[in-house]
């Protein structure tokens, strides 16, 4: 005898019980989603509920209406010589009102839905975007741009066609089943069985080719994520495409990408497009059925006289129950059409809900800054523990400080720094040492594994992350600017600054001159991330920005290296007075620019190597010595 195969058995019940839990998922997802739509517009949403189900028993009494005018007034007025038409003409008019008052109501829940799809994904926009704000930047270092793009757009989109459609259409079959199936029970017993069992292999069927098709879109709405993110890549890469002559490279891995996406789309669709024609044969299947069973049973006296459940089965019963038929098997023919909308919905919602329950940057903090102090930011614990305020020095030291960016891989090791107000901190050393690390602690990008970062003597940790940065200046290798005036760009340090001030920041830093040659000077519009300027005017814009911020501590991420010779010499001056009284931290490559620091920090593989000042490094002939004296201008 063959023994059974135990495992086989085992991989189809872990099969089996995966569509159980995408199943659930997806309900979990749609359901947080009806919620969600229906905290916001709870009355919009009864009263559209309201609407569709008048809409559908007017629809049902016009159906109804039938089996009256055959029998009550069709049959009789053919058997009378002198018909009268009066008592069917008034019957005609209520029908009409009835009808009437459905199209009002079918017109003003249509309307409703506008409002409730809009508003609700206005709603969404904003909590999404406001949510954004609150992530940490580890969250936008492991994803694309344009990924995180393609939520707001295509996966809210797929969100608008849901709620805005498909919910109303579902609630209207629902609505339309069960007052049909009231009314066709009322008719006639023996030929709703026939329809019920028309309706369960319709939904049987629409069930199967869903399942099936939810997964296809998913990895849909993922690779159209794909295309998006690498549209935005190219874009933003378009110099450097161009350079190194990768246009064609570049549009064939487009074209595999973008081939994916139809490929994806395409399974998806395959199988979701024919469930509609399937359930349209069914159902015109079961039409038939019930209008054979139907005649036969009423033009055959025999099967009158066996049971009392079909001794009415008139003329006009078979004639409005088969209207009833198609009334009962459109909904379910209406619920399979909407199967894509609502699967396209459920994938976009998880990606929606997946940005939205992302874990925020925690930010709890007991030291803020208030008045130039640090003060706890509970007044009666401040009280209860006799802290005075703490007055802003810009004083940061590292303690023994580790810290790595997933637990596998150790970025930082044993970084001890001491400095006193005022002092310029420098960071030298190879691409991956771990100085733009070491300024992500100081920002609190991140947060240390191990050792201590203390800002005046306070646990880094401990002190309110707004209060923190508000504290720090910094001007970032790459600089990036707003849409607006050359003016609102500068003023982004400090949103208060007056024109004035921000004219004075722009003289301190040597970007006055190139602005005032602009086409409308300060008030000159930028675009494109400051697309009409040089590299080197847009680093000194955001020099600028630093400068109005007037903050105790600056960090300078190689903020000079895309200035030339020329312009450098013009934006030092204005930096050291920038830098006079604050505690700078800089990262160059450069090392003239670094000659005159207070402590410079050669680090290697995360560790700080050598520490001192240009003097003193060189007098020990290490590392420090041999980029020195190899090559001033660039490190290797």
């Amino acid at each position: 005898m063959r023994q059974p195969n135990f495992n086989q058995r085992g991989h189809g019940q872990r099969a089996q019980a995966g569509f159980q839990k995408v199943d659930k998922e997806k309900r979990q997802i749609l359901w947080r989603l009806t919620k969600y739509v229906m905290r916001h517009y709870k009355f919009s949403c009864l009263a559209v509920m309201v609407c569709i189900g008048i809409s559908s028993v007017t629809t049902l009494a016009s159906t109804l209406f039938t089996r009256t005018l055959i029998d009550d007034y069709i049959v009789p007025l053919t058997q009378v010589d002198n018909p009268e038409y009066a008592s069917l003409a008034q019957a005609l008019f209520k029908l009409a009102i009835i009808l009437l008052f459905g199209v009002v109501c079918s017109f003003t829940y249509n309307r409703l839905m506008i409002n409730v799809s809009q508003g609700t994904l206005l709603r969404l926009r904003k909590a999404l975007f406001e949510h954004m704000e609150k992530l940490p930047v580890s969250y936008f270092d492991s994803r694309s741009h344009g990924d995180v793009m393609s939520t707001y757009t295509n996966d809210v989109d797929t969100l608008r066609q849901m709620i805005g459609s498909s919910l109303p259409q579902v609630f209207n079959s629902i609505i339309s089943l069960l007052v049909t199936f009231a009314s066709m029970v009322v008719l006639s017993i023996p030929l709703t069985m026939v329809s019920i069992v028309m309706a369960i292999v319709m939904m049987v069927t629409t069930t199967k080719l869903g399942t099936r098709s939810r997964a296809f879109f998913k990895t849909q709405q993922q690779k159209l994520a794909e295309v998006n993110g690498f549209i935005e890549e190219m874009m933003t890469g378009q110099k450097v495409v161009k350079v190194f002559c990768h246009e064609e490279k570049a549009i064939r891995k487009f074209e595999k990408i973008n081939e994916e996406l139809r490929s994806s789309n395409y399974n998806a669709n395959k199988i979701a497009n024919i469930v509609m024609p399937v359930n349209g044969n069914l159902g015109n299947l079961g039409y038939v059925l019930i209008a054979v069973v139907g005649a036969t049973v009423a033009l055959s006296p025999v099967t009158s006289q066996l049971s009392p459940l079909t001794s009415h089965l008139t003329l006009g019963t078979i004639v409005a129950f088969l209207t009833l038929n198609k009334s009962f098997t459109q909904p379910i023919s209406h619920l399979s059409q909407q199967i894509n909308s609502v699967l396209n919905a459920s994938v976009g919602a998880e990606r929606v809900f997946a940005l939205m329950d992302a874990e925020p940057e925690t930010d709890k903090g007991s030291w803020v800054m208030k008045d130039g102090h640090w003060v706890l930011a509970d007044d009666s614990q401040n009280a209860a523990t006799s802290k005075p305020p703490v007055a802003i020095q810009g004083d940061v030291d590292f303690k023994d400080v580790e810290f790595s960016y997933v637990p596998e891989k150790q970025v930082l090791f044993d970084i001890d720094i001491n400095t006193n107000p005022g002092q310029k901190i420098a960071f030298v050393g190879g691409t991956g040492a771990g100085k733009t690390t070491v300024i992500n602690l100081i920002n609190r990008f991140y947060d240390v594994q191990k050792g201590r970062i203390l800002f005046d003597g306070i646990p880094i940790n401990e002190i309110r992350k707004s209060s923190l940065r508000h504290c720090l200046g910094m001007v970032l290798q790459e600089t990036h600017l707003f849409t607006g005036s050359v003016l609102d760009n500068i003023r982004y340090g400090r949103l208060d600054a007056t024109d004035e001030e921000c004219m004075a920041a722009a003289q301190l830093v040597g970007a006055h001159d190139f602005i005032r040659r602009l086409a409308n000077g300060y008030h000159t519009m930028l675009n494109g991330d400051g697309g009409n300027l040089s590299q080197g005017e847009r680093q000194l814009l955001a020099i600028a920005r630093a400068a109005i911020a007037n903050p105790p501590v600056l960090i300078l991420d190689e903020a000079t290296s895309s200035i030339d010779t020329r312009t450098e010499t013009l934006v030092q001056r204005g930096m050291d007075s920038l830098m006079k009284g604050r505690t700078t931290f800089v990262i160059a490559h450069r090392l003239s620019t670094v000659r005159n620091s207070d402590m410079i920090n050669v680090m290697d593989h995360g560790r700080i190597i050598e520490q001192g000042n240009h003097d003193q490094l060189l007098a020990l002939k290490g590392k420090y010595y041999q980029l020195y004296t190899g090559d001033d201008s660039m490190l290797k």
